[in-house]
Parts: structure tokens; sequence; C-alpha cells
């Protein structure tokens, strides 16, 4: 018996199966029931069996068995494997049909093993936001970095798709597996799993993808992490398998130590189990692709996109155009002014926005001058002289009273207390900060207005950014005040990229240009090439993360815009293919504890991880979706056009659009939580960069389409469209 896929054949025989190319096999499973077993010693043993019967039916093959554990216990599996649209989907049922009181619960897995080889360093693998490659630069706790374990799986609530994918690196054959449809639903929300131990849970619709190479052993966590090892003289193992394990397992991760006790490398291994009790049915489904890429970039992008249509969740219906005019009313109503400082609460507590801080950071969290800008912005298109008032209050403290005599700014200040904070100068704050001066420069001059202060204060920076750029091209992420290193990392480079290219524009001066390409070569190179998408932000450590990969995107695209080299735009697909897979694409049920959260009502789909295995994500692929476009157009790849669509409007379900969920001001958005583990949790306040990463894009559409909404710009003619999409024809005032 035999199904095909395009050059792949799976073939059945003996009670299992194999997948052939070519006449060559690259995965393989003798033994296709698996059953893991949680015993009344809390022991997880587990073995596996050949399918008893075999057979051609309507719609696929058929195959049946039974499973009997060692105390006595049967299982029936059924498993349907049939192809749609060229992938294989395998629907499986189980029932318990006999329960021993001593078997306490049981979870059944579907899992192909590798045949090209058995040693997992000879695979790159794929999960979103959890595991790319091999997590060279991912942090201690993530996924892979230990490669000397047994099991790699994680919860499939910790990707913006439930997938997984592992490409043999010398062939480039690869195997995807994700969940058939998004239909997981809340588990028990009457207990807790917090310790190294197996729970049994019978609402968890939830499993976990990944890879493992089984020992014939149970294992045992101790909570603080210690490793108990069982023998089990019945189990044959066969090598590397990617599975799909349900329900869920977390582990084997690293954790911190727990306790006095002293255990080298501690593991977090925590396991949900169906509980083993008679006329009890699991039902569940995943989807298997084959093919073959060249490289791992070309891998993820196809592997995600094959998965992205089947479980995208629907689009949010929101009017971004009042939504945009609301969070503006929002954002001018709460800039405050301390003497000669002026700006928003670095931190506001929802629902009813108690501010904590007036820390004001000049980009990153705090985005304080792109504020000012937005409030200008808007208040000269509405004849607004309070927002304006604001807005040049903002820009002027900063041009003004932040500038050092290394010719750098000051990147944090607390505004209430006129004091400098201690922090370093950190080339994120400077990208972000300077770049909103400059554009509203542009924006003033063009009015007929000119600002020198702020053109001098981003004079000033550009030519310390140009007298600090290393010898290859790249940046250090942060610098002491005396112009010494702080940290070393050079992964920030991208991030001044856009800012210098549009200070060429405007001064002409061709040193600025000069710079932006050097880095750029640089970031081409560690970025895009060596996949260090790494040190975004400035509050996380130098680890594999979502916005080291939007600032790349950012930056490639400008120097496209700028050059027309198609270089740049290679890099830029290839950092928007990077940064799409941190999204959560698909839904599923979140237990809110917040009354007034938008969540209650809303889906979480549009948030994103932030960095690599993290749990739950914010706000910021919001900060996207107008680049997004630009790069459908540049490109024609309509799948740029389908996600700028879908984070436009899905990522402002956490925003109370309308008045309706509570919050104190109409617009005010929850910055992020965790939510993998289908309870919210997180930091219920506003920071000003949740609304500023939504009002960007929302004004960068405006002022370029003369919409806000993509299903509108899409109406206007393509010639227009594209012609508008050259923003660097009229960037700069005219002298």
């Amino acid at each position: 018996m035999e199904l095909k896929t395009g050059a792949y054949i799976l073939r059945f025989q003996n009670g299992g199966f194999h997948v052939e190319k070519n006449g060559k096999c690259l995965y393989f499973n003798h033994r296709p029931i698996y059953v893991s077993v949680k015993t009344y010693g809390a022991i997880n043993e587990f073995r596996d069996c050949a399918y008893d019967t075999l057979q051609h039916n309507e719609t696929g093959i058929l195959a049946e068995g039974h499973f009997r554990t060692d105390n006595g216990s049967i299982l029936f599996i059924r498993d349907l494997y049939s192809i749609h649209q060229g992938v294989l989907k395998i629907a499986r049922k189980v029932i318990v049909e006999k329960a021993s009181q001593d078997d306490l619960g049981f979870q059944t897995k579907i899992f192909f093993y590798q045949a090209l080889s058995d040693a997992l360093t000879d695979f790159f693998y794929f999960s979103p936001g959890q595991w790319y490659r091999h997590n060279e630069f991912a942090g201690a706790h993530a996924l892979g970095k230990n490669m000397d374990l047994q099991y790699y799986y994680r919860k499939e609530t910790y990707s913006g798709l439930p997938m997984f994918a592992m490409q043999h690196i010398d062939s480039g054959e690869t195997i995807s597996m994700s969940r058939w449809a998004a239909n997981a639903t809340l588990p028990s929300l009457d207990r807790t799993a917090t310790e190294n131990y197996a729970y049994v849970d019978p609402k968890m619709t939830v499993g976990s993808f990944g890879v493992s190479k089984a020992k014939p052993e149970a294992l045992t966590y101790t909570y603080y992490g210690h490793k108990i090892a069982t023998a089990l003289p019945k189990t044959q193992c066969d090598g590397v398998s990617i599975d799909y394990i349900y329900p869920a397992v977390n582990g084997q991760t690293p954790t911190a130590a727990r306790g006095p006790f002293n255990v080298d490398l501690p593991l977090r291994n925590i396991t949900w189990v169906h509980p083993m009790r008679e006329g009890f049915a699991q039902e569940y489904a995943v989807a298997v692709s084959f093919a073959q890429y060249a490289d791992f970039n070309t891998m993820m992008r196809m592997t995600w996109r094959e998965v992205y249509p089947r479980l995208k969740d629907r689009l949010f219906e929101v009017d971004n155009a009042l939504l945009f005019d609301n969070m503006m009313k929002f954002l001018k109503t709460v800039t405050k002014q301390f003497d000669t400082a002026w700006g928003t609460p670095f931190v506001a507590q929802l629902p009813d926005f108690d501010p904590n801080s007036f820390s004001a950071e000049i980009g990153f969290v705090g985005q304080q001058t792109g504020i000012g800008y937005q409030l200008l912005r808007w208040g000269v298109m509405n004849s607004d002289e309070d927002a304006v008032k604001k807005g040049l209050g903002i820009l002027d403290y900063w041009a003004n009273e932040t500038m050092t005599e290394t010719g750098c700014p000051r990147v944090w200040v607390h505004l209430s207390t006129h004091q400098f904070e201690p922090q370093p100068q950190w080339i994120r704050e400077i990208g972000d900060g300077l770049e909103a001066i400059l554009d509203a420069y542009v924006f003033e001059k063009k009015r007929g207005i000119v600002h020198q202060n702020w053109l001098d204060y981003c004079i000033k920076t550009a030519d310390w950014l140009v007298a600090m750029q290393n010898e290859d091209g790249s940046l250090y992420r942060s610098y002491h005040y005396d112009n010494s290193v702080c940290m070393d990392s050079k992964a920030s480079t991208p991030c001044v990229i856009r800012f210098l290219i549009q200070m060429y524009l405007v001064t002409k001066h061709k040193v600025y240009l000069d710079a932006a390409v050097r880095a750029g070569a640089w970031s081409y190179e560690h970025m895009y090439l060596g996949f260090e998408y790494r040190g975004g932000t400035c509050d996380q450590s130098d680890v594999l993360d979502k916005e080291s990969g939007i600032y790349c995107l950012f930056a490639f695209m400008a120097l496209y815009d700028i050059s027309g080299e198609k270089r740049w735009l290679d890099a830029a697909c290839g950092a928007a293919d990077y940064v799409e897979t941190f999204t959560f694409v698909w839904n599923f049920p979140v237990y809110m504890p917040y009354p007034n959260h938008p969540f209650v009502r809303n889906h979480i789909s549009g948030q994103s991880n932030v960095t690599v295995g993290a749990g739950g994500g914010d706000v910021y692929m919001a900060a996207c979706s107008y680049t997004y476009y630009r790069l459908y157009l540049l490109t024609g790849d309509h799948q740029y056009c389908d996600f700028a669509e879908f984070i436009n409007r899905n990522c402002k379900q956490a925003n109370d659009i309308d008045g309706s969920c509570g919050y104190r001001y109409i617009g005010m958005v929850n910055e992020g939580g965790s939510f993998s583990e289908q309870q919210y949790t997180g930091r219920y306040h506003w920071l000003p960069w949740c609304t500023f990463v939504e009002v960007d894009p929302a004004s960068r559409f405006y002022d370029t389409f003369g919409l806000h909404e993509i299903e509108d710009i899409e109406k206007l003619p393509l010639a227009e469209r594209q012609r508008c999409n050259r923003i660097y024809d009229n960037y700069a005032p005219v002298e």
C-alpha cells in the first residue's frame, strides 16, 4: 500500500511505513503506535508497536491496532492517512478500552524517524519563535542549546504557528509537521502545573512538536531538576525522530538552579497526560510535508507559508483611521510639562492609567521624540494647537538639553526630577530618537519653518556615529559617555542605517551615505547571511530576537530605496521572512484574569514572541505593517501584502478601540504578557512604545498613499502605488 505526494512515496508494510524518494528511504517508522503511560509510581514508561491491520478506504489508508500496557490497560488506535493538496494528513483517534488502576494517564505520539542520519547536529531546526538552525545565538534556556539530550519539546502554543520542521543539512531534505486545524480548547483551570511532573488533565487539547533521540529508559525529574533514569527493557528506539506528542510536554529544557541542591545543568520537564479511564478518547490530526530546499532561509520561508493559510486567524475588524485619531488624542492628553521638560509617563498601570514613572527614553521603550514628531504632525494637520505645542516641547527639550560634549545625546532622563539616568549610549536608542527628530525637521522645513537646533542636533550625532564606526563598518551596541565601549557586541549596527541615509538626503553629505553602506555590508554578512538577528532590545542580553530582525528589515529596505541594489532587497526579504515567524498567526483560547482587558473578547493573534524561546508576546509587530506592504510592492510577493494586512488589523486586538473594554482612554493598549500556557500573566500596563508602534505606520501609510487601510490602498492603480512607494524621491525638502 502506498500514498504519493510529489516525488515522495509513503509505503506501508509489516505494520509500519517508510518514505522514499527516487528509491531512497528518507524517513521510516516500524512501530507507529507509541504510548507513554504515567504509572501509579509516577513513572512515565513508553513503548511502541506496529499496526495490527492496514487497508485502503475511499479517502486513504486506514491503520488500526491495539496497545497493551504492562499493567493490563488496553488502548485502541485508529489512524487515517490521506493526501490533501500535496500534504499528508494523519487523523488519529485513541480509545481506552480497558483501564488498570495502576495506570494513571497516557500520551500518544505521531512521529517519523530520520533515515539519513542519527546525529542531532546533522539537521537544522525551525520552530517559529523557538528554534532557528542550531539556536547558536539564542539564550541559555532555549531549545537546542544542549544537543546531548533525548527530548526537545515545546508546547505548540509557544509558536506563532503550531509547526516544527527539520532539514538535513547536507541534502536539504526537509520534513515539516503542523497541527491540522486551529481547534485547541482551554485546559482545566482548577489546577497548576509548576513542577517537573506529569499532570493528568482530561481537558488538555494542546500537544508539543519537537525532535527526540530517545533511549530505552523512562526519565523522571525531581522538582529541583535532578534526572532519574529507569531502564525499559521492552522498549526499542531507532534514532532521531520528528515528533508530535499529545497531550503536551515542555522539556527537556534548561532551567535555573533551584534550592540549595547542587545540580549541574538542571532541566525542566513538565508533562501532561490524559486520564487512563475506560471510554476516554483522544482525537487529533497533523499535517506532514516533505520537500527539499537549498538552504535554511528557504526552508523556513516555505514551511511557514505552507501552514500559514490553513491556520491563519480571521481578520480583526478595526477602523484604523479612527483608532489613529483616538490614539493621538490620548497621547496629547497624557503628555505633561515639567518646566522645560515635556513627555509622557514611562509606564502607567491599566485599566485606569495610573502613571508610575516619568523616566523618559529618547527611543526604544520610551520613544519620546517619535511621539513628539507624531504630536506635531497630527496637530498641524488637525489645527490642534495644544498637540503642536506639546510636540514642539518634547522635540525642543531633547535637542536643547540632552547633547553631551562628546557629540552624542543622553538617551535616558527622568523628566519630573530633571535628572539624567545612568544608562549608556545605546545605538538602538540613538537610531530611534534621532530619526524622529530628523523626520520632524523635514516636516517643518517643507512648511517653510526651519528648526536649526534640531538639524544641528542630528548633525552632531551623525558625525559622532561616523567617528565611532569600526573599520569593518559596525558600531558597538553601546558606549559610555567618554566614548569608551560599554558592550562590545556589534549587533545593533542596523539600528542607525536608516537615520544615516536620511541624513544624507537632507544634508547631501556623502559621508553619511558611505557610513550607512558600510554598516549595511557588515549587517548583510553577519545578520542576513550569518543569521545573527540578535541584540535588538536594550533590556535583554545579546540573544536571538524579533526586533533585531525588524531593524535589519528597516535598514535593508532603506539601503535598497537609496541604491536600487538587489542584494539589499534580498536581505530585506530574508529579514522579513524571519521576523514574520515570530507572530502569532493562529489563535487559541487564553484565560484572562483582567475583566477590562481586550483579550477577554478578542483573540491573541497579532501578538509576537520577543526573544527566541519566550512564551507569549507583545504588540511590536504593529510597527511593521507599512514596511511589509512596501516590500510587497517592491517584490510582487503577495504573502507580504497578506501579512501586512493581518498585522495592520490583528495587532489592534490588544487595544480598547472604542472604549467598550473599560480602559480610561480610548485607544490604550496593553504592552504584552505571557499566554502560551493559556492563562494570561504579565505586566498589565501601558508603555509609550506600545502606542508609538501603532501610530508610526499609520502616519506613514497616510503620508505615502493617502489612506490608512491596505484594503483601500489596494484599490489604487498599481502604477500609482509603485510611484508613491518611491519614498526617497521627495523625502528631503527642496532648497
